[in-house]
């Protein structure tokens, strides 16, 4: 096993000596354990640890948390801290006594004293804004990216075309390899071994069902975990679809309620990510229902039923968790840069049926991106990116991500740009 290195591991080491506390936040099995055990095992200054996965350490953790925390002495990792949120208010005192130490007795700023992880974005975000404010750095941390599976530089993904030009490019993958990508998925156990490829059928059913029995039964009472799993499924093969509500609930056999309720579960716990419309004063016949993506490719396939990647390629699925592939490691390269997707990207669909994959937004610019499973594209592949003269804000240029093997211009403002650019 060989540990890869996350592009997010810059991003703590510049937040060490701004905050007492670092909450790293992602989907079960992201990665986010490992990474803060491969921190402390690089720096100097040693990291105690403890999981609340641990019965006993959650059962102490509730139940005495002062106590706790003065046998599990800071430096300290609290993975799954969730379970016990009640531990914050105490954190936030061993905290402030530390800075009033600092403060009135000249000594030396103190390093993060508490690095918190948590799989569940519920108590946790509400908890933390209340106990910590001031005092944490937020961080999420979704399964690999391309980019850092091939150990590369990764930068916020900006389809501006002078930076494009500079930037560097990963290999170009043939679609066999680019599909073999997607079936396999990105969290990291998937990468630590060889020949998973005859487990991956196997990793994604005890995933669910570790999922299931560990965070879904933690946040509500499910009663019938098969239409919980008919609903999980039903939403993989709507991913890169506009969220209907409705049409879910006929498939799956419950009220709109509930699927808004199911919905705002994956959304919490990291395994979908909701696409934004983006609308303005100026726009009045836009659709404003956002898109689904599923965060996982890997897990998408295997609860739409793919188990090949041949099969994959050639399906009608293949179109839309093309999409889906490229649309999350666009949203990681923001992620694990510390900054906020929902900041930064868009889609564009009205009432005409006139719809742009992907809009995104970098300072007074807004950049079109269509996302096509092809290599030879013509103007049509850009036929609505005109609309964003209606935006009230800069667009300088356009692009299709797509399979071709060199970024091509298309006309005078908008390229084809190979995916290796992501």
């Amino acid at each position: 096993m060989k540990y890869i290195n996350r592009t997010i591991e810059q991003k703590i080491d510049e937040m060490k000596y701004n905050f007492p506390v670092i909450l790293i936040t992602g989907a079960r099995q992201s990665g986010k354990s490992t990474l803060l055990e491969y921190i402390n095992n690089v720096q100097s200054e040693k990291i105690n640890y403890v999981t609340l996965d641990n019965i006993i350490e959650r059962s102490n953790a509730i139940e005495d948390p002062e106590s706790f925390l003065r046998l599990h002495e800071a430096p300290l990792i609290i993975d799954e801290f969730q379970y016990a949120p009640n531990l914050l208010s105490y954190i936030k005192i061993h905290v402030d006594e530390a800075r009033k130490k600092a403060l009135f007795n000249n000594e030396s700023p103190t390093s993060t004293m508490y690095y918190l992880t948590g799989s569940q974005v519920f108590q946790t975000m509400k908890n933390v804004s209340e106990s910590l404010a001031g005092r944490i750095g937020i961080l999420e941390l979704n399964p690999l990216s391309t980019r850092e599976l091939n150990q590369k530089s990764e930068e916020c993904f900006i389809p501006n075309i002078d930076l494009l030009k500079k930037k560097e490019k990963l290999n170009y993958e043939p679609l066999e390899n680019v599909f073999d990508r997607i079936l396999r998925g990105s969290y990291p156990a998937l990468y630590n071994q060889e020949n998973m490829e005859d487990t991956l059928e196997n990793f994604y059913s005890a995933y669910i069902k570790t999922y299931i029995e560990r965070d879904i039964r933690e946040l509500i009472n499910i009663k019938d975990e098969i239409k919980f799993l008919k609903f999980i499924s039903a939403i993989a093969a709507r991913t890169s679809q506009e969220y209907n509500a409705s049409d879910i609930g006929k498939d799956v056999g419950i009220d709109n309620k509930t699927v808004d309720e199911w919905m705002s579960i994956l959304r919490n716990t990291f395994l979908v990510y909701l696409l934004q419309p983006y609308s303005n004063n100026t726009l009045s016949r836009v659709i404003k229902r956002p898109k689904i993506y599923l965060m996982d490719t890997g897990l998408a396939c295997y609860l739409a039923g793919y188990l090949d990647a041949r099969t994959l390629e050639r399906s009608a699925y293949s179109g839309q968790i093309f999409e889906t592939y490229i649309v999350s490691e666009i949203i990681k390269s923001y992620t694990n840069n510390a900054r906020d997707p929902r900041l930064h990207l868009y889609y564009y669909r009205d009432n005409n049926q006139k719809e742009i994959d992907l809009l995104i937004v970098d300072q007074n610019n807004i950049y079109p991106v269509e996302i096509k499973k092809g290599a030879n594209l013509g103007k049509d592949a850009i036929k609505n990116f005109n609309i964003t003269k209606n935006f009230q804000m800069n667009s300088p240029n356009g692009v299709v991500l797509c399979l071709t093997k060199d970024l091509h211009a298309i006309d005078e403002k908008n390229y084809m740009v190979p995916i290796e650019y992501i």
